[in-house]
């Protein structure tokens, strides 16, 4: 099996499968129970967040665990809308995001009376920084961006923008997606006011994921209860895998670096060999990118039909986000970028790991090659 997904989804790593399965069957107590069995599951927790922001260089009252980067999203986007709500109702945020946030800017726009700017980017993805200054007023209360995208690669210029929210309006909130960054390149969380995670995408566990929230900023929760998370997500803690959490972390620090350098060498390679296959364009920008993404079009050819037809020979790709694979429309990412309909419409997503050989490489080709001829009658 040739797996080529892996912005979508990572495998468990073994280290923390087996940490989580030994945790199962002894610390079930509720992490809120007032006897011995809960204080000793809430206290491994607690030193999970701890561990986490040494990690993260925060504090550890300013992280929340959360089921996964949308929830912490939507938990940033909308908690500091309605908190800040008496301050003004203009927010901002770019046409190329996740569509966690994309459709979450919607919602408050269409049905919460917000009024939202959406930034725009050029052919190489690159956000309109003039744009955006411009768009900042007095009752902007958020600005919100992804730092790596998720279908080209393309990486944010996040402390530019700080900047930019700095210099135009200070009391302006700053949030980042993160999602597709921890794990791959160096973060710094100084100067950002949230910023969201995914345990799933650095080979942990689903339904996990973290909010970063400085203590300055103020939300109002979505999920009310209990006294869980500071009182901010009400519900029974998921305990385990928030313990667990910490070691997922800490392991998709380990060799980052050299992780770093590996797959962008593995992306040359592809990149070179691509450039040399007829009708085969790529999308992801050449540099201010992401060595883990490469989006690619194989003009003329039916994206579903050459992901099933690799598939039938092991090797797995995707078209676009997985939140919004099953839409047939094009792009809404390539569309922003002004490609043309034709390229756009044919589009695939490559993501590599440190797992990824050359090996693995040179066979996803073998295989591409023999789809596009298998596949060319229904072009």
């Amino acid at each position: 099996m040739i797996y080529l997904d892996y912005v979508s989804t990572t495998p468990l790593r073994k280290e923390v499968k087996e940490t989580y399965t030994q945790l199962l069957s002894k610390y079930f107590a509720n992490a809120d129970s007032m006897h011995s069995l809960g204080y000793e599951v809430n206290g491994l927790m607690e030193k999970s967040r701890s561990l986490i922001a040494q990690y993260l260089k925060v504090n550890d009252n300013e992280l929340f665990f959360t089921s996964g980067a949308s929830e912490s999203n939507n938990m940033a986007i909308k908690g500091v809308a309605f908190a800040y709500a008496s301050r003004g109702k203009h927010i901002i945020t770019t046409k190329v995001e996740h569509s966690s946030v994309y459709n979450t800017f919607k919602e408050l726009e269409e049905i919460f009376g917000y009024d939202v700017d959406y930034i725009s980017v050029d052919n190489q993805g690159r956000l309109n920084l003039n744009e955006l200054e411009n768009k900042i007023r007095d009752d902007t209360i958020l600005v919100s961006t992804m730092l790596i995208n998720n279908e080209v690669g393309m990486i944010n210029p996040i402390s530019k923008i700080h900047e930019i929210i700095q210099k135009k309006n200070k009391k302006t909130f700053f949030h980042v997606d993160m999602v597709q960054a921890l794990g791959k390149i160096p973060l710094d969380l100084s100067f950002v006011d949230l910023a969201s995670f995914s345990a799933h995408k650095i080979y942990g566990l689903k339904g996990s994921g973290l909010l970063y929230k400085k203590n300055s900023v103020q939300i109002v929760p979505l999920i009310n209860g209990g006294q869980q998370e500071s009182g901010l997500r009400g519900g029974t803690s998921n305990a385990l895998v928030n313990i667990v959490l910490a070691k997922t972390i800490r392991l998709a620090l380990e060799q980052l670096d050299y992780n770093y350098q590996y797959v962008l060498s593995l992306n040359q390679y592809l990149r070179k060999i691509l450039n040399e296959i007829q009708d085969i364009v790529i999308n992801s920008p050449s540099a201010n990118v992401s060595p883990y993404i490469l989006n690619l079009s194989c003009i003329g050819y039916k994206p579903e039909v050459l992901v099933h037809d690799l598939e039938s020979q092991g090797c797995f790709v995707s078209t676009k986000s997985a939140c919004s694979s099953k839409k047939n429309d094009i792009s809404r990412t390539l569309k922003a970028m002004g490609i043309d309909e034709k390229i756009a419409g044919s589009a695939l997503r490559i993501s590599f790991s440190h797992l990824t050989t050359k090996e693995d490489i040179d066979e996803f080709i073998e295989t591409l090659k023999i789809s596009l001829q298998r596949v060319k009658k229904q072009r």
